[in-house]
């Protein structure tokens, strides 16, 4: 029911005590289960509390802020609470000091840890360029004596005159190298070479060395592998070329001199400086530490109370004030159970607030269409959702949910029938179950949440199947005579493999299921496909004729006499003259034993229905009652389709002059009808309109019938499939390596064998069986009867808040 709320305690315990303000609101909101719907429509800029939002807004970013900075440095938020009675405001201070601390803290961080990356980068390339220069010296005198040694030598008249010329050269005009020594990435080592060589066109000498230990970059901050390099080059232009390409690249200069006494005095500068680094890094990183120490043990209290803060907040901002500035007016939807604890809820908010006015709780009339609100159970709420993952029912329209508790398990189990991997699906179910609270706690994957969440509607899903499986009698597809001994016997021992030929009944029908001597004999196949296959028509006719049903009482319920002349009484008509007849043909068969073609009869009851049945007559008087049967499911069909569009125009008529009319359609045929606001305006009868949509839902429903029925077909095939994979990993796994007689063949082939039966049984056909089932409701079952427009009614609640924080 909607109702009004004028809420003076509230305002006055805003404006005293604003620290109190979540207990005061968690007992309104929480206790009373109101879904506040006043202000729905204002931007949030225009509501009453958009600064307060805002300002929680930036005290929920300071808080994600230092979560992010406490996972990068592997600290947790304590476990243990302290109890801190820290109000709103004080808090927001707290927030503000410890942002402040903590990013001066990182920006000294970050300049300190560039530095040091700097200079770390500075000593390799001191070290590196030593190597360098004392290898290139090393190998110039050596060249240097060679050459001496030829000249005095005598040389050849062939000798190169430059060679000649080299120790003539007069120092003065010698020209002097410069060069340029730094760190460059070693995946761009080579292109960083060969670009310097082409831009200075060869006049130019690189030596690289690679660096063993990957280094860390001062720019980027990422550990990355480098080689350091010396570049030699002559001239002011070669060099300002050489300096563009290192930043193109991001290659790092270091300053470096050929001085060796002064290299030495750099390398002891450079390291005295790291360690000095080093210490003052350590004592921020200490104290950044024991601030996220300070932070971490009220961290989850502190996040608490700006959710809750917020959330409040929020639903203030759906109500209103009203005349006179001095109270808040809200209008929300709640169950009619919860009137009496609103009441006291409002009661304790008086009393809280030491209002002098107590709070004005009133019911209101409304045409609005009130949300949809199904009270369940840990156990029941999962096949709930099942359904309002379809659509959530409108108001008072018949739920689904209260059949498909045992309608979805059992028509899955029809498909999964086999009670051994019923039993593995059901201990799998226990472990979620009895380890329930602890898995509540803790984080999990998506499938294993999926599964945990689903863990109630598995475990009936497991027991049906193990009842299906006594029915099937199939354990990992072998029979066993759980109820008794067998019905047949072999005549002699000539009919092992020659199918039912050779049994003969020595006892009474087995009492319970398919009787074991069925499986494995050339019958098993034809007789389980005929059995499973009536089975399955058998279930969706009984399906599709409740879902019908339910649509009459939806009718009834909510007074629309015409669909329930119209569409209730011609759709159950169509339905069981077609195909509730073939039910009843299967079941004279099972009964009587007839070898009657119920595809003929079915057939011909259309191609021919004066002919003569013959040899596929089940029972005296079968022939005319087809003939009747044909003649109401060929009435129906104009039944559905003419008189409802007519008699909703007729609705109109009578009512636009004021006369008295049949009471009006529901929702369901609300866009076929005209609109009209509280003053009685009204647009005109589109009966093209309304014609067009009843004859498309009757072209729906006549072809559905058909082919909803052939999809509950899917109950054999699955049911077939999943018989028939059990049975090729029994016997060309398991049996197969039983045969070998050695035992490491037999441990490879069990191991294959449970591999193949989680993986492909109760993993992958669990899954498969599940969405068929789930087709099965949503299609062939809830579009009988079921609108699903309808929305959830979503109360306050402060349990909410950690799965969705904003």
């Amino acid at each position: 029911m909607l109702v009004i709320i004028c809420c003076v305690p509230l305002l006055l315990l805003l404006s005293k005590e604003g620290d109190k303000t979540c207990e005061v609101v968690h007992v309104f909101y929480v206790v009373a289960d109101m879904n506040i719907v006043l202000n729905a429509g204002k931007s949030p800029f225009q509501r009453t509390y958009a600064a307060q939002i805002k300002r929680l807004a930036e005290m929920a970013r300071k808080l994600r802020f230092f979560k992010e900075q406490m996972t990068k440095s592997e600290a947790a938020p304590s476990m243990f609470q302290r109890d801190s009675n820290i109000n709103l405001d004080e808090l927001e201070v707290k927030l503000k000091e410890f942002e402040a601390e903590l990013l001066e803290i990182n920006a000294n961080s970050d300049k300190l840890q560039r530095a040091y990356s700097e200079l770390l980068e500075y000593k390799l390339v001191l070290q590196k360029a030593s190597e360098i220069f004392h290898s290139a010296e090393s190998r110039a005198i050596a060249r240097q004596r060679e050459a001496e040694t030829f000249v005095l030598g005598g040389g050849s008249i062939d000798s190169p005159l430059l060679l000649n010329q080299e120790f003539t050269v007069d120092p003065s005009k010698q020209i002097k190298l410069g060069y340029v020594s730094g760190l460059v990435a070693k995946e761009k080592a080579i292109a960083f070479e060969r670009v310097v060589f082409r831009a200075i066109r060869g006049n130019v000498f690189i030596k690289q060395a690679a660096v063993d230990d990957s280094v860390t970059d001062p720019i980027t901050g990422d550990k990355v592998e480098k080689n350091v390099f010396m570049i030699f080059y002559s001239g002011e232009r070669a060099m300002s070329k050489i300096v563009k390409i290192c930043d193109a690249f991001g290659a790092n200069r270091y300053p470096y001199t050929n001085d060796i006494g002064k290299q030495y005095a750099m390398i002891t500068e450079v390291s005295g400086k790291l360690s000095e680094l080093k210490t003052t890094m350590d004592m921020g990183e200490t104290h950044r530490t024991n601030l996220f120490q300070t932070i971490a043990y009220d961290f989850e209290q502190w996040s608490l109370l700006v959710k809750k803060e917020k959330c409040i907040y929020h639903t203030l901002n759906m109500l209103s004030f009203d005349v006179t500035k001095k109270g808040l007016v809200g209008e929300g939807w709640c169950p009619v159970f919860a009137t009496t604890e609103i009441q006291n809820a409002l009661r304790q908010a008086s009393l809280a607030s030491n209002s002098p006015v107590g709070s004005i709780f009133q019911v209101l009339e409304t045409k609005e269409p009130p949300p949809t609100y199904f009270r369940t159970n840990k156990f029941t709420s999962a096949f709930q959702e099942i359904v309002d993952a379809y659509g959530v029912a409108k108001y008072q329209e018949a739920n689904p949910g209260v059949f498909t508790i045992v309608t979805f398990p059992f028509l899955f189990a029809v498909m999964f029938g086999d009670w051994g991997h019923g039993i593995c699906l059901f201990l799998a179910t226990l472990y979620f179950i009895f380890k329930e609270k602890k898995l509540l706690q803790q984080k999990l994957g998506d499938i294993m949440e999926m599964a945990f969440g689903g863990r109630y509607v598995i475990m009936m899903m497991s027991l049906f199947s193990i009842y299906t499986g006594f029915i099937y009698n199939e354990f990992f597809s072998v029979p066993f005579e759980l109820f008794g001994k067998s019905a047949y016997d072999c005549r002699d021992s000539s009919c092992r493999n020659a199918g039912t030929a050779g049994l003969i009944m020595v006892r009474e029908t087995y009492p319970f299921g398919v009787d074991p001597k069925w499986h494995g004999s050339r019958s098993e196949l034809p007789f389980l496909n005929s059995l499973k296959m009536k089975m399955s028509i058998l279930l969706g006719v009984a399906q599709m004729n409740l879902g019908i049903i339910l649509s009459y009482y939806n009718a009834k319920f909510f007074k629309n006499e015409i669909n329930t002349w119209y569409q209730f009484v011609p759709q159950i008509i169509f339905l069981n003259s077609l195909f509730g007849y073939l039910s009843l043909l299967i079941l004279v068969k099972w009964c009587t034993g007839s070898k009657a073609d119920l595809y003929h009869v079915m057939i011909y009851m259309f191609l021919s229905p004066t002919e003569d049945l013959g040899e596929n007559q089940l029972f005296v008087g079968q022939k005319l009652l087809q003939l009747l049967l044909l003649l109401m499911a060929l009435v129906a069909v104009p039944w559905m389709l003419l008189p409802k569009p007519f008699l909703l125009k007729k609705q109109h008529e009578e009512r636009h002059r004021g006369q008295s009319y049949m009471p009006l359609q529901h929702a369901d045929d609300s866009d076929e009808m005209e609109t009209h606001d509280d003053r009685g305006s009204r647009e005109e009868f589109e009966f093209s309109e309304v014609f067009v949509h009843q004859l498309i839902h009757t072209i729906e429903f006549v072809l559905g019938a058909v082919s909803n029925t052939a999809s509950y077909l899917r109950l054999w095939a699955l049911s077939l499939a999943h018989s028939e994979l059990s049975s090729v990993f029994y016997d060309k796994v398991l049996l197969l390596a039983w045969g070998y007689n050695n035992v490491v063949i037999l441990v490879i082939g069990v191991i294959v064998f449970v591999s193949a039966t989680v993986g492909v049984l109760l993993v992958m056909e669990t899954l498969s069986a599940f969405l068929h089932a789930l087709r099965l409701h949503w299609v062939e079952f809830q579009n009988k009867f079921y609108e699903g427009d309808g929305y959830k009614f979503t109360p306050f609640s402060f349990a909410l808040i950690n799965d969705d924080e904003e």
